[in-house]
């Protein structure tokens, strides 16, 4: 019994803010960002695979790159600190 109290609760509350943003509009508003975004989306140039494997292992080479860097960084500011204490 408890559990469908909790049931049509939950569906008053969610019809309620439903009704809600209908009312005001923005239910509507959030239709027509969705449109606009679905046509801004047809006019991009979306990479072909290889530009996309190319791009991916250019990122990948970077971030290994970096993290080394920064590991040799702690690692010689480390071995300072200890240095001089």
């Amino acid at each position: 019994m408890s559990n469908t109290i909790w049931i049509i609760v939950w569906v008053v509350v969610v019809g309620g803010v439903f009704g809600w943003l209908w009312k005001t509009g923005q239910l509507a508003r959030f239709a027509a960002y969705v449109a606009l975004t679905r046509e801004e989306l047809r006019k991009c140039t979306w990479p072909s695979i290889e530009e996309l494997k190319g791009s991916t292992v250019v990122v990948a080479i970077s971030i290994l790159l970096l993290g080394g860097f920064t590991v040799a960084v702690d690692f010689v500011f480390t071995k300072l600190v200890l240095l001089l204490t």
